[in-house]
């Protein structure tokens, strides 16, 4: 799974797009990888897999660095896309 599909899964699970989360995280001055993990997996259920994923967005941004090249583990980018899988899909749907 790459690193945006598990942004877009936990979207489908929470209702939630990255962003959301980006802004509580923030309003919560949840600022520890740790905490911040505890956080996701307690109030939203999250595996600590997404957890992890969600927090280190959280913490560092949209920016990656791309380590898979092939495979199901790919990204097409070193960016991600935190607006919701359902707001690129509405987008698409207009053009």
């Amino acid at each position: 799974m790459s690193f945006q599909a598990y942004l877009d899964n936990i979207e489908e699970k929470t209702g939630k797009t990255p962003e959301e989360f980006v802004v509580e995280a923030k309003e919560k001055n949840l600022t520890k990888h740790k905490e911040i993990v505890d956080w996701l997996k307690n109030d939203y259920s999250l595996g600590t897999g997404h957890a992890r994923a969600l927090a280190h967005v959280i913490i560092n941004g949209p920016e990656f660095e791309v380590r898979q090249t092939t495979g199901t583990h790919r990204d097409e980018s070193g960016t991600l896309r935190l607006d919701g899988k359902k707001n690129r899909e509405s987008v698409a749907k207009k053009k």
